[in-house]
Protein backbone atom coordinates (compact mmCIF):
# COMPACT_ATOMS: atom_id res chain seq x y z
CA UNK A 1 0.00 0.00 0.00
CA UNK A 2 0.99 3.33 -0.95
CA UNK A 3 2.30 5.69 2.34
CA UNK A 4 0.61 8.77 2.80
CA UNK A 5 2.91 10.43 1.42
CA UNK A 6 2.51 8.54 -2.09
CA UNK A 7 -1.00 9.26 -1.55
CA UNK A 8 -0.78 12.77 -1.16
CA UNK A 9 1.32 13.54 -4.29
CA UNK A 10 -1.09 11.16 -6.36
CA UNK A 11 -3.62 13.29 -4.59
CA UNK A 12 -2.14 17.23 -6.10
CA UNK A 13 -1.13 15.32 -9.34
CA UNK A 14 -5.23 14.34 -9.79
CA UNK A 15 -6.02 18.30 -8.72
CA UNK A 16 -3.77 19.69 -11.45
CA UNK A 17 -5.00 17.48 -14.11
CA UNK A 18 -8.75 17.71 -13.52
CA UNK A 19 -11.28 16.58 -15.93
CA UNK A 20 -8.03 15.96 -18.46
CA UNK A 21 -7.52 19.26 -19.51
CA UNK A 22 -4.48 20.52 -19.56
CA UNK A 23 -3.41 24.22 -17.53
CA UNK A 24 -3.00 25.57 -21.24
CA UNK A 25 -6.52 24.57 -22.09
CA UNK A 26 -7.77 25.50 -18.67
CA UNK A 27 -6.54 29.04 -19.27
CA UNK A 28 -3.58 28.70 -16.64
CA UNK A 29 0.31 28.96 -17.04
CA UNK A 30 1.48 25.44 -17.99
CA UNK A 31 2.88 23.06 -15.27
CA UNK A 32 6.35 20.94 -15.23
CA UNK A 33 7.44 18.44 -13.34
CA UNK A 34 7.97 14.60 -14.38
CA UNK A 35 5.92 14.39 -17.29
CA UNK A 36 6.27 10.73 -19.29
CA UNK A 37 3.65 8.23 -19.32
CA UNK A 38 4.44 4.71 -18.42
CA UNK A 39 3.10 2.91 -22.00
CA UNK A 40 4.21 -0.55 -22.55
CA UNK A 41 7.27 0.45 -24.93
CA UNK A 42 8.66 2.66 -22.08
CA UNK A 43 8.20 -0.17 -19.38
CA UNK A 44 9.89 -2.74 -21.33
CA UNK A 45 12.52 -0.20 -22.77
CA UNK A 46 13.03 0.53 -18.18
CA UNK A 47 13.29 -3.38 -17.62
CA UNK A 48 15.85 -4.37 -20.50
CA UNK A 49 18.01 -1.44 -18.87
CA UNK A 50 17.36 -2.56 -15.73
CA UNK A 51 18.48 -6.07 -16.97
CA UNK A 52 21.09 -5.77 -19.53
CA UNK A 53 22.75 -2.35 -18.49
CA UNK A 54 25.77 -3.68 -16.11
CA UNK A 55 25.90 -6.48 -18.66
CA UNK A 56 26.72 -3.95 -21.25
CA UNK A 57 29.56 -2.13 -19.06
CA UNK A 58 30.84 -6.25 -18.16
CA UNK A 59 30.81 -6.72 -21.83
CA UNK A 60 32.95 -3.95 -23.03
CA UNK A 61 35.57 -4.72 -19.73
CA UNK A 62 35.84 -8.06 -20.91
CA UNK A 63 36.55 -7.60 -24.45
CA UNK A 64 39.23 -5.75 -23.34
CA UNK A 65 40.37 -8.00 -20.91
CA UNK A 66 40.27 -11.16 -22.77
CA UNK A 67 40.23 -10.65 -26.28
CA UNK A 68 42.34 -7.31 -26.64
CA UNK A 69 39.20 -4.75 -27.03
CA UNK A 70 37.59 -6.53 -29.66
CA UNK A 71 33.91 -6.61 -29.84
CA UNK A 72 32.71 -9.28 -32.47
CA UNK A 73 35.37 -12.04 -31.25
CA UNK A 74 33.68 -12.77 -28.13
CA UNK A 75 30.36 -13.56 -30.29
CA UNK A 76 32.09 -15.06 -32.96
CA UNK A 77 33.10 -18.11 -30.88
CA UNK A 78 30.33 -18.13 -28.82
CA UNK A 79 28.83 -18.41 -31.93
CA UNK A 80 30.73 -20.96 -33.42
CA UNK A 81 31.01 -22.94 -29.85
CA UNK A 82 34.39 -22.32 -28.84
CA UNK A 83 33.71 -20.62 -25.69
CA UNK A 84 30.83 -20.02 -23.34
CA UNK A 85 28.96 -17.76 -21.15
CA UNK A 86 30.09 -19.63 -18.12
CA UNK A 87 34.20 -19.98 -19.04
CA UNK A 88 34.32 -16.07 -19.89
CA UNK A 89 32.45 -15.43 -16.43
CA UNK A 90 34.54 -17.89 -14.91
CA UNK A 91 37.81 -15.57 -16.69
CA UNK A 92 36.71 -12.72 -15.39
CA UNK A 93 38.92 -11.05 -12.17
CA UNK A 94 36.23 -11.76 -9.21
CA UNK A 95 35.17 -8.99 -5.83
CA UNK A 96 38.51 -8.94 -3.84
CA UNK A 97 38.40 -7.16 -0.54
CA UNK A 98 41.29 -5.19 -1.54
CA UNK A 99 39.59 -3.87 -4.18
CA UNK A 100 36.87 -3.18 -2.17
CA UNK A 101 38.82 -1.17 0.62
CA UNK A 102 40.15 0.50 -2.03
CA UNK A 103 36.57 1.72 -3.39
CA UNK A 104 35.27 2.20 -0.08
CA UNK A 105 38.38 4.56 1.20
CA UNK A 106 37.86 6.89 -2.38
CA UNK A 107 34.22 6.77 -1.44
CA UNK A 108 34.13 7.64 1.78
CA UNK A 109 37.17 10.18 0.93
CA UNK A 110 35.13 11.83 -1.82
CA UNK A 111 32.55 12.11 1.12
CA UNK A 112 34.82 14.16 3.43
CA UNK A 113 35.91 16.83 1.33
CA UNK A 114 32.12 17.46 0.04
CA UNK A 115 31.06 17.65 3.58
CA UNK A 116 33.57 18.76 5.60
CA UNK A 117 35.45 21.08 3.59
CA UNK A 118 33.94 24.33 2.93
CA UNK A 119 34.98 25.71 -0.61
CA UNK A 120 37.75 28.54 -0.16
CA UNK A 121 38.92 28.42 -3.81
CA UNK A 122 36.52 31.09 -4.80
CA UNK A 123 37.82 33.68 -2.52
CA UNK A 124 41.27 33.39 -4.38
CA UNK A 125 40.67 32.14 -8.24
CA UNK A 126 39.12 35.66 -9.99
CA UNK A 127 35.91 34.49 -11.99
CA UNK A 128 35.39 31.55 -9.88
CA UNK A 129 31.97 31.13 -8.33
CA UNK A 130 31.93 28.28 -5.64
CA UNK A 131 30.52 28.37 -2.04
CA UNK A 132 26.96 28.06 -1.42
CA UNK A 133 24.80 28.99 -4.41
CA UNK A 134 21.03 28.66 -4.94
CA UNK A 135 19.77 26.02 -7.09
CA UNK A 136 17.15 26.42 -9.63
CA UNK A 137 13.10 26.52 -8.48
CA UNK A 138 12.11 23.08 -7.91
CA UNK A 139 8.38 22.20 -9.68
CA UNK A 140 6.86 22.45 -5.88
CA UNK A 141 8.20 25.75 -5.82
CA UNK A 142 11.32 25.54 -3.69
CA UNK A 143 14.72 26.82 -4.23
CA UNK A 144 17.60 24.89 -2.33
CA UNK A 145 20.96 25.77 -1.49
CA UNK A 146 24.01 23.78 -3.02
CA UNK A 147 27.87 23.92 -1.48
CA UNK A 148 29.33 24.11 -4.78
CA UNK A 149 33.02 22.91 -4.15
CA UNK A 150 33.22 20.59 -6.94
CA UNK A 151 36.49 22.60 -8.21
CA UNK A 152 38.01 22.18 -4.62
CA UNK A 153 37.23 18.48 -4.48
CA UNK A 154 39.11 18.17 -7.58
CA UNK A 155 42.56 20.07 -6.87
CA UNK A 156 42.59 18.46 -3.45
CA UNK A 157 42.21 15.35 -4.59
CA UNK A 158 44.38 15.23 -7.82
CA UNK A 159 47.66 17.34 -5.80
CA UNK A 160 47.53 14.26 -3.50
CA UNK A 161 47.71 11.61 -6.61
CA UNK A 162 50.55 13.88 -7.72
CA UNK A 163 52.27 13.84 -4.54
CA UNK A 164 52.01 10.19 -4.01
CA UNK A 165 53.33 9.62 -7.68
CA UNK A 166 56.18 11.87 -7.43
CA UNK A 167 57.12 11.64 -3.30
CA UNK A 168 55.05 9.51 -0.89
CA UNK A 169 54.75 6.16 -3.00
CA UNK A 170 51.85 5.11 -1.01
CA UNK A 171 50.42 3.38 -3.79
CA UNK A 172 51.31 2.56 -7.78
CA UNK A 173 49.72 5.20 -10.19
CA UNK A 174 48.50 2.26 -12.03
CA UNK A 175 45.98 1.24 -8.96
CA UNK A 176 43.06 2.12 -10.61
CA UNK A 177 44.08 -0.17 -14.10
CA UNK A 178 45.17 -3.15 -12.13
CA UNK A 179 42.27 -2.97 -9.83
CA UNK A 180 39.94 -1.97 -12.73
CA UNK A 181 37.28 -5.20 -13.08
CA UNK A 182 37.31 -5.82 -9.19
CA UNK A 183 36.38 -2.18 -8.56
CA UNK A 184 33.88 -2.71 -11.13
CA UNK A 185 31.68 -4.79 -8.74
CA UNK A 186 32.08 -2.88 -5.96
CA UNK A 187 31.03 0.17 -8.05
CA UNK A 188 27.89 -1.85 -8.81
CA UNK A 189 27.17 -2.25 -5.20
CA UNK A 190 27.40 1.16 -4.41
CA UNK A 191 25.28 2.10 -7.06
CA UNK A 192 22.27 -0.36 -6.70
CA UNK A 193 22.47 0.41 -2.81
CA UNK A 194 21.82 3.87 -3.20
CA UNK A 195 19.30 3.74 -5.58
CA UNK A 196 17.71 1.15 -3.46
CA UNK A 197 18.14 3.34 -0.32
CA UNK A 198 16.31 6.49 -2.44
CA UNK A 199 14.22 4.15 -3.75
CA UNK A 200 12.62 3.78 -0.17
CA UNK A 201 13.52 6.55 1.28
CA UNK A 202 10.52 8.71 -1.00
CA UNK A 203 8.05 6.09 0.53
CA UNK A 204 9.40 6.39 4.30
CA UNK A 205 10.85 9.67 4.48
CA UNK A 206 10.86 12.45 1.56
CA UNK A 207 12.89 15.50 1.92
CA UNK A 208 10.05 17.25 0.23
CA UNK A 209 6.76 15.48 -0.34
CA UNK A 210 5.39 18.26 -3.09
CA UNK A 211 8.30 17.09 -5.38
CA UNK A 212 7.70 13.54 -5.32
CA UNK A 213 6.26 11.97 -8.45
CA UNK A 214 4.64 8.34 -8.24
CA UNK A 215 3.52 7.23 -11.38
CA UNK A 216 2.04 3.81 -10.10
CA UNK A 217 4.57 1.79 -11.60
CA UNK A 218 7.30 0.28 -9.50
CA UNK A 219 10.39 -0.56 -12.30
CA UNK A 220 9.78 3.05 -13.89
CA UNK A 221 9.49 4.95 -10.26
CA UNK A 222 12.90 2.94 -9.30
CA UNK A 223 14.36 3.35 -12.72
CA UNK A 224 13.92 7.31 -13.15
CA UNK A 225 13.44 8.02 -9.51
CA UNK A 226 10.88 9.37 -7.20
CA UNK A 227 12.46 12.14 -5.17
CA UNK A 228 13.15 15.45 -6.98
CA UNK A 229 16.01 16.71 -4.99
CA UNK A 230 16.62 13.62 -2.12
CA UNK A 231 18.89 14.62 0.69
CA UNK A 232 20.31 13.24 3.89
CA UNK A 233 20.62 16.48 6.80
CA UNK A 234 20.72 19.87 4.93
CA UNK A 235 23.96 19.92 2.98
CA UNK A 236 24.20 16.08 1.78
CA UNK A 237 22.49 16.58 -2.11
CA UNK A 238 22.27 12.86 -3.53
CA UNK A 239 21.66 14.61 -7.01
CA UNK A 240 24.97 16.75 -6.73
CA UNK A 241 27.45 13.97 -5.12
CA UNK A 242 26.51 11.44 -7.66
CA UNK A 243 26.79 13.42 -10.41
CA UNK A 244 29.83 14.78 -9.73
CA UNK A 245 31.87 12.85 -7.02
CA UNK A 246 32.69 10.23 -7.39
CA UNK A 247 32.35 9.59 -11.22
CA UNK A 248 33.68 12.82 -12.45
CA UNK A 249 36.16 13.29 -10.06
CA UNK A 250 37.87 9.80 -10.96
CA UNK A 251 37.75 10.62 -14.36
CA UNK A 252 40.55 12.46 -15.28
CA UNK A 253 42.52 9.84 -11.85
CA UNK A 254 41.57 7.02 -14.29
CA UNK A 255 43.05 8.38 -17.33
CA UNK A 256 46.20 9.02 -15.24
CA UNK A 257 46.14 5.57 -14.46
CA UNK A 258 45.91 4.30 -17.74
CA UNK A 259 48.59 6.50 -18.95
CA UNK A 260 50.94 5.22 -15.93
CA UNK A 261 50.03 1.78 -17.33
CA UNK A 262 51.09 2.44 -20.94
CA UNK A 263 54.14 3.64 -19.95
CA UNK A 264 55.19 0.68 -17.03
CA UNK A 265 54.27 -1.48 -20.40
CA UNK A 266 56.04 0.35 -23.16
CA UNK A 267 58.67 2.56 -21.75
CA UNK A 268 56.47 5.49 -23.44
CA UNK A 269 53.13 7.05 -23.82
CA UNK A 270 51.59 7.68 -27.28
CA UNK A 271 50.36 11.20 -28.20
CA UNK A 272 47.06 9.54 -28.33
CA UNK A 273 46.88 8.80 -25.25
CA UNK A 274 47.79 12.59 -23.74
CA UNK A 275 45.38 13.65 -26.48
CA UNK A 276 42.88 11.54 -24.92
CA UNK A 277 43.89 12.81 -21.18
CA UNK A 278 44.12 16.51 -22.16
CA UNK A 279 40.59 16.00 -24.20
CA UNK A 280 38.79 14.76 -21.42
CA UNK A 281 40.52 16.88 -18.90
CA UNK A 282 39.44 20.24 -20.29
CA UNK A 283 35.86 18.51 -20.70
CA UNK A 284 36.13 17.63 -16.51
CA UNK A 285 37.61 21.03 -15.55
CA UNK A 286 35.12 22.64 -17.49
CA UNK A 287 32.18 21.29 -15.13
CA UNK A 288 33.66 21.61 -12.23
CA UNK A 289 34.79 25.72 -13.02
CA UNK A 290 30.67 25.63 -13.82
CA UNK A 291 28.94 23.63 -11.04
CA UNK A 292 27.36 26.56 -10.07
CA UNK A 293 26.34 26.41 -13.65
CA UNK A 294 25.61 22.86 -13.84
CA UNK A 295 22.60 23.69 -10.83
CA UNK A 296 20.36 24.96 -13.72
CA UNK A 297 21.33 22.11 -15.89
CA UNK A 298 18.68 19.10 -16.71
CA UNK A 299 20.26 16.68 -14.61
CA UNK A 300 19.38 18.41 -11.28
CA UNK A 301 16.50 20.92 -12.91
CA UNK A 302 14.12 18.37 -14.38
CA UNK A 303 15.51 14.18 -13.55
CA UNK A 304 14.32 12.69 -10.30
CA UNK A 305 16.70 10.80 -8.16
CA UNK A 306 16.76 7.40 -9.41
CA UNK A 307 18.60 3.87 -10.64
CA UNK A 308 19.26 5.91 -13.87
CA UNK A 309 21.54 8.73 -11.92
CA UNK A 310 22.53 6.44 -9.07
CA UNK A 311 23.44 3.50 -11.01
CA UNK A 312 24.80 4.83 -14.22
CA UNK A 313 26.64 7.58 -12.35
CA UNK A 314 28.88 5.02 -10.40
CA UNK A 315 29.26 2.61 -13.08
CA UNK A 316 28.33 3.55 -16.38
CA UNK A 317 29.96 6.82 -16.38
CA UNK A 318 33.67 6.03 -14.94
CA UNK A 319 33.69 2.50 -16.77
CA UNK A 320 32.01 3.54 -20.19
CA UNK A 321 33.35 7.18 -20.51
CA UNK A 322 36.80 6.11 -20.52
CA UNK A 323 37.12 3.56 -22.89
CA UNK A 324 39.37 5.36 -24.62
CA UNK A 325 41.87 5.30 -21.93
CA UNK A 326 41.60 1.53 -21.38
CA UNK A 327 41.85 1.28 -25.58
CA UNK A 328 45.01 2.39 -26.15
CA UNK A 329 46.46 0.57 -23.11
CA UNK A 330 45.93 -2.67 -24.79
CA UNK A 331 46.55 -1.20 -28.35
CA UNK A 332 49.05 1.61 -28.24
CA UNK A 333 48.32 4.18 -30.75
CA UNK A 334 50.69 6.60 -31.98
CA UNK A 335 49.29 9.04 -34.38
CA UNK A 336 50.62 10.86 -37.47
CA UNK A 337 51.35 15.25 -36.63
CA UNK A 338 48.17 15.99 -39.28
CA UNK A 339 45.60 13.53 -37.46
CA UNK A 340 46.88 14.22 -33.76
CA UNK A 341 46.23 17.69 -34.81
CA UNK A 342 42.94 17.41 -36.90
CA UNK A 343 41.82 15.31 -33.75
CA UNK A 344 42.80 18.32 -31.37
CA UNK A 345 41.19 20.85 -33.38
CA UNK A 346 37.71 19.09 -33.60
CA UNK A 347 38.09 18.23 -30.24
CA UNK A 348 39.06 22.67 -29.46
CA UNK A 349 36.02 23.97 -31.63
CA UNK A 350 33.50 21.45 -29.70
CA UNK A 351 34.65 22.44 -26.80
CA UNK A 352 34.18 26.28 -27.93
CA UNK A 353 31.09 25.77 -29.07
CA UNK A 354 29.96 23.91 -25.90
CA UNK A 355 31.60 26.52 -23.50
CA UNK A 356 30.32 29.57 -25.15
CA UNK A 357 26.82 28.26 -26.21
CA UNK A 358 26.55 27.67 -22.35
CA UNK A 359 28.04 31.07 -21.30
CA UNK A 360 25.71 33.14 -23.52
CA UNK A 361 23.03 31.51 -21.76
CA UNK A 362 24.32 32.27 -17.87
CA UNK A 363 25.23 35.54 -19.21
CA UNK A 364 21.71 36.45 -20.04
CA UNK A 365 20.53 34.52 -17.48
CA UNK A 366 22.61 36.50 -14.64
CA UNK A 367 21.68 40.11 -16.81
CA UNK A 368 18.12 39.29 -17.10
CA UNK A 369 18.58 39.85 -20.90
CA UNK A 370 20.33 42.98 -20.32
CA UNK A 371 23.89 41.94 -22.04
CA UNK A 372 25.16 42.24 -25.76
CA UNK A 373 24.95 38.60 -27.46
CA UNK A 374 27.70 38.70 -30.78
CA UNK A 375 27.70 42.49 -30.40
CA UNK A 376 23.61 43.13 -29.44
CA UNK A 377 20.83 43.22 -27.65
CA UNK A 378 19.86 39.62 -26.97
CA UNK A 379 16.48 38.67 -28.62
CA UNK A 380 13.96 36.58 -26.48
CA UNK A 381 10.34 34.92 -26.19
CA UNK A 382 8.86 35.75 -22.29
CA UNK A 383 7.11 32.67 -20.91
CA UNK A 384 4.97 31.69 -17.79
CA UNK A 385 4.92 28.85 -15.83
CA UNK A 386 3.10 27.73 -12.28
CA UNK A 387 4.80 25.30 -9.55
CA UNK A 388 2.78 22.83 -7.64
CA UNK A 389 2.65 25.75 -4.33
CA UNK A 390 0.00 27.80 -6.70
CA UNK A 391 2.85 30.14 -8.02
CA UNK A 392 3.41 31.98 -10.94
CA UNK A 393 6.69 33.10 -12.39
CA UNK A 394 8.24 34.23 -15.73
CA UNK A 395 11.55 33.54 -17.49
CA UNK A 396 12.80 34.16 -20.76
CA UNK A 397 13.90 32.10 -23.79
CA UNK A 398 16.71 33.37 -25.68
CA UNK A 399 16.65 33.45 -29.60
CA UNK A 400 19.74 35.14 -30.11
CA UNK A 401 23.39 33.91 -30.54
CA UNK A 402 23.63 30.05 -30.50
CA UNK A 403 20.98 29.85 -29.18
CA UNK A 404 19.23 31.64 -32.24
CA UNK A 405 21.12 28.99 -34.32
CA UNK A 406 19.51 25.84 -32.92
CA UNK A 407 18.21 24.74 -29.78
CA UNK A 408 20.39 22.37 -28.25
CA UNK A 409 23.33 23.78 -29.96
CA UNK A 410 25.98 23.20 -26.91
CA UNK A 411 25.04 19.45 -27.48
CA UNK A 412 26.23 19.71 -31.11
CA UNK A 413 29.55 21.09 -29.28
CA UNK A 414 29.63 18.38 -26.78
CA UNK A 415 29.19 15.57 -29.95
CA UNK A 416 31.74 17.18 -31.71
CA UNK A 417 34.25 17.01 -28.34
CA UNK A 418 33.08 13.37 -28.23
CA UNK A 419 34.33 12.36 -31.85
CA UNK A 420 37.36 13.81 -31.11
CA UNK A 421 38.30 11.61 -28.06
CA UNK A 422 37.16 8.56 -29.96
CA UNK A 423 39.06 9.64 -33.39
CA UNK A 424 42.54 9.73 -31.03
CA UNK A 425 42.12 6.04 -30.94
CA UNK A 426 42.07 5.67 -34.91
CA UNK A 427 40.55 3.24 -36.80
CA UNK A 428 41.69 0.20 -35.75
CA UNK A 429 38.73 -1.03 -33.45
CA UNK A 430 34.99 -0.03 -32.75
CA UNK A 431 35.33 -0.32 -29.39
CA UNK A 432 36.39 3.10 -28.55
CA UNK A 433 33.54 4.95 -30.52
CA UNK A 434 31.03 3.10 -28.35
CA UNK A 435 31.29 6.61 -26.43
CA UNK A 436 30.30 8.97 -29.73
CA UNK A 437 26.86 6.40 -30.68
CA UNK A 438 25.89 6.70 -26.89
CA UNK A 439 26.15 9.80 -26.51
CA UNK A 440 24.62 10.69 -29.82
CA UNK A 441 21.33 8.65 -28.40
CA UNK A 442 21.67 10.46 -25.33
CA UNK A 443 22.02 13.77 -26.41
CA UNK A 444 19.21 13.43 -28.39
CA UNK A 445 16.89 11.74 -25.95
CA UNK A 446 18.11 14.26 -23.94
CA UNK A 447 16.80 17.06 -26.45
CA UNK A 448 13.29 15.34 -26.42
CA UNK A 449 12.84 14.71 -23.02
CA UNK A 450 13.73 18.67 -22.11
CA UNK A 451 11.42 20.08 -25.02
CA UNK A 452 8.53 17.32 -24.02
CA UNK A 453 9.20 18.98 -20.09
CA UNK A 454 9.28 22.53 -21.81
CA UNK A 455 6.33 22.04 -23.64
CA UNK A 456 4.68 21.07 -20.09
CA UNK A 457 5.98 23.54 -18.17
CA UNK A 458 5.73 26.57 -20.97
CA UNK A 459 2.29 25.70 -22.58
CA UNK A 460 1.79 27.71 -25.88
CA UNK A 461 4.93 29.88 -24.90
CA UNK A 462 7.09 27.38 -26.01
CA UNK A 463 5.06 26.52 -29.47
CA UNK A 464 5.85 30.45 -30.13
CA UNK A 465 9.94 29.36 -28.93
CA UNK A 466 9.98 26.56 -31.42
CA UNK A 467 8.48 28.31 -34.38
CA UNK A 468 11.60 31.33 -33.52
CA UNK A 469 14.02 28.76 -33.48
CA UNK A 470 13.08 25.53 -35.34
CA UNK A 471 16.24 23.35 -35.15
CA UNK A 472 17.18 21.27 -32.64
CA UNK A 473 20.87 20.26 -33.06
CA UNK A 474 22.05 20.74 -36.71
CA UNK A 475 21.27 24.14 -38.47
CA UNK A 476 18.98 23.57 -41.48
CA UNK A 477 18.68 19.53 -40.96
CA UNK A 478 17.37 18.47 -37.36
Amino acid sequence: MKSAVAMEATRRRAQHGANGKSSEEEGQPAQWGRAWEVDWFSLSSVIGLLCFAPFIVFYFVMACDQYQCSVSQPLIELYQGETTLLSIWSRAPSFTWSAAKIYAIWVSFQVFLYMCVPDITHKFIPGYVGGVQDGARTPAGLINKYEVNGLQCWLITHALWYANAQYFHWFSPTIIFDNWIPMMWCANILGYAVSTFAFTKAYLFPTCAEDCKFTGNIFYNYMMGIEFNPRIGKWFDFKLFFNGRPGIVAWTLINLSYMAKQQELYGHVTNSMILVNVLQAIYVLDFFWNEAWYLKTIDICHDHFGWYLGWGDCVWLPYLYTLQGLYLVYHPVQLSTVHALCVLSLGLVGYYIFRSTNHQKDLFRRTEGSCSIWGRKPTYIECSYSSSDGGVHRSKLMTSGFWGVARHLNYTGDLMGSLAYCAACGFGHILPYFYIVYMTILLVHRCVRDEHRCSSKYGKDWKRYTDAVPRRLIPGVF
